[in-house]
C-alpha cells in the first residue's frame, strides 16, 4: 500500500513483517496444512499431502498478495479547534481517500492519541471504491493543560479469508493544544489612576520643544494648522508636526511558580487555580489596550513581540492571547525556593501595574515580594491560603502552612500591595472585584490614619 495525501507515505514493514500480521486463522491453517504433511509422509498418503500443501500455501498466499497489494491512499486530519481550554471537546475529523485504480478491502482504521485525551479512536471502513473517499470523526478533551501529539494514523489492512492482517503507519503528526481556562474578569478599576494607566493614559508628545522638533513632510489631508513655519521655511517645503503618540499602558503578570508553595496536584489544585488567573488577567488587560508581559519566579520573562518584550494590546490582542495562552498550556513547577530571581528583573525598570499570583510565602519571600512594589504604580497580589488548600473533605488537615496567610497578607499591604487570599472554590471574578474595592478604600484609610499614601495605578 501506497499513500498520496497529507498524512506522509505509511511505513512498510517488509515480507517478515507481514508474516507477522498472520491472524489466528492464518496461523491455525499454516499448522494444520504442515501437520497434514508431515502425516503423509510418515503415512504413505499422497492424498493428504495435496490437503496439506493446500491449506499451508493458502496463508502463505495472502500474505504476500496483501504484502505486494499496491493501494494508493491518502490520510488527513483536521483538528477544530486545534486549541481548546481545558475540559473543553475538540472535534478531530479523519479523511481517506483511494486514489489508485483500484478498489480497497476492508479497512480498520486507528488513530494515536494520548490516554489523557481518551480511549483510540477505532473506525471499519467497507470497501472503498477507486477515487471513493470517507470521512470519520471523533472527539477528545483533556481536563489538563499541555501539548499533546495526535498519530500517526494507522490502517489496517485483511485480506479476504481473513488469514492475514497488516498494519500500515503514516507518518505525520499533529499537536492539540489544551490552554488554560478564561474566566471573564469585571470591567473595575483601581482608585487614584496614575497618568498613563487605565483611562488616564498620558500622552507624550513626538517633541520635547521647538529646539527638538522632528517635523515630517506634508501629506494630503493633513491640517494645515499643523504647520510647522520655521521648518517649512528651512526645507523649502511644506512640513507639519508630529502627531501626539499615546503611550501604552503596562502591566506584568508574575505568577509564582515554586513546586514548595503548591500543594497538591491535578485540575482541581491550587498551582492550576493561580495559572487560570494569570491566563484570565493577561487576556483581561490585552482586550483592554495595555502591554502585557508575562513573569514567572524563576526570572523567565515570555518574551512578547513588541519593542519592549511584552505583548501588544488593542487590535493585536487576538494574536498576543493565543501566545500567551500556549505559553501557560506547558507552564509547569519550578525548582526555586525564592523570588529573587523575578525581583532581579522586576527592579531594573517600572512595571507600571503588577499583579502578582503568590503561592505559599514564609516571611522572607513575603519580603522580597514587598520590595517588588516599589518599581510599580500599582500592585496587586492573590496570595494562597496554603492551609486552606491543605485541608480535604470534612476540613481534614493533612499538614501544616508556613507563615500564617494573615500575616503574609499584613506584610504585603505593609509595602503598598493591595493583597487578598485565595482558598479553594474562589471565583477570579469575585476576587477582582473585591481588590478594586479594597484599593479605592485605601487612600481614604491611609487619609483618616494621617499615614503615607501609597502610588496605586489604574486597571479595568
Amino acid at each position: 500500500m501506497s499513500e498520496g495525501g497529507g498524512e506522509g507515505a505509511p511505513e512498510r514493514g517488509g515480507l517478515r513483517a507481514a508474516l507477522g500480521g498472520l491472524t489466528t486463522r492464518g496461523r491455525s491453517f499454516l499448522a494444520a496444512g504442515l501437520a497434514a504433511v508431515v502425516c503423509s509422509y510418515l503415512l504413505g498418503q499422497a492424498d493428504l499431502l495435496r490437503v496439506g500443501l493446500l491449506l499451508a500455501a493458502l496463508p502463505l498466499v495472502c500474505v504476500l498478495v496483501l504484502e505486494r497489494t499496491r493501494y494508493r491512499v491518502a490520510g488527513s486530519r483536521t483538528l477544530s479547534p486545534a486549541r481548546v481550554p481545558a475540559a473543553s471537546e475538540a472535534r478531530v475529523r479523519l479523511r481517506m481517500e483511494n486514489i489508485s485504480r483500484l478498489p480497497t478491502g476492508v479497512l480498520m482504521l486507528q488513530d494515536r492519541v494520548p490516554y489523557v485525551l481518551g480511549p483510540r479512536p477505532r473506525f471499519v471502513l467497507d470497501r472503498v471504491e477507486a477515487g471513493g473517499r470517507r470521512e470519520v470523526s471523533y472527539r477528545v478533551r483533556s481536563d489538563l493543560r499541555g501539548r499533546y501529539p495526535l498519530g500517526p494514523l494507522q490502517l489496517r489492512l485483511s485480506d479476504p479469508f481473513g488469514m492475514c492482517e497488516l498494519t500500515r503507519a503514516f507518518s505525520s503528526v499533529d499537536t492539540l493544544t489544551v490552554v488554560p481556562r478564561v474566566e471573564p474578569l469585571p470591567p473595575v478599576r483601581l482608585a487614584g489612576d496614575a497618568a498613563g494607566y487605565g483611562d488616564g493614559r498620558q500622552r507624550s508628545l513626538a517633541l520635547a520643544g521647538e529646539d527638538d522638533l522632528i517635523p515630517r513632510e506634508y501629506r494630503h489631508g493633513d491640517d494645515l494648522r499643523r504647520v510647522h513655519w520655521r521648518s517649512t521655511a528651512r526645507y523649502g517645503e511644506l512640513m507639519v508636526r508630529r502627531e501626539e503618540q499615546p503611550q501604552k499602558a503596562r502591566c506584568t503578570v508574575l505568577l509564582d511558580t515554586r513546586g514548595i508553595a503548591y500543594p497538591g496536584a491535578g485540575p482541581d489544585s491550587a498551582f492550576e487555580w493561580a495559572v487560570t488567573g494569570a491566563a484570565s488577567t493577561a487576556v483581561h488587560l490585552l482586550e483592554r489596550g495595555f502591554s502585557v508581559r508575562l513573569l514567572t519566579d524563576t526570572g523567565t520573562s515570555v518574551p512578547g513581540p513588541d519593542s519592549a518584550g511584552s505583548f501588544a494590546g488593542g487590535a493585536e490582542s487576538a494574536e498576543a492571547v493565543g501566545l500567551l495562552l500556549d505559553t501557560l498550556a506547558v507552564v509547569d513547577h519550578s525548582e526555586e525556593e525564592g523570588l529573587s530571581a523575578a525581583y532581579d528583573l522586576v527592579r531594573g525598570g517600572n512595571e507600571g501595574l503588577l499583579i502578582a499570583f503568590f503561592g505559599d510565602l514564609d516571611e522572607e519571600q513575603a519580603a522580597v515580594a514587598g520590595r517588588m512594589r516599589q518599581r510599580s504604580s500599582a500592585a496587586v497580589a492573590f496570595v494562597l491560603d496554603g492551609d486552606a488548600w491543605m485541608r480535604g473533605p470534612g476540613g481534614i488537615r493533612f499538614s501544616g502552612g508556613q507563615v500564617p496567610v494573615a500575616e503574609r497578607l499584613r506584610l504585603l499591604r505593609r509595602a503598598g500591595w493591595t493583597a487578598l487570599p485565595v482558598t479553594p472554590g474562589e471565583a477570579l471574578a469575585d476576587l477582582w472585584r473585591a481588590a478594586a474595592d479594597r484599593a479605592a478604600a485605601e487612600p481614604q484609610r491611609s487619609a483618616e490614619t494621617g499615614a503615607p499614601e501609597t502610588a496605586a495605578g489604574g486597571w479595568s
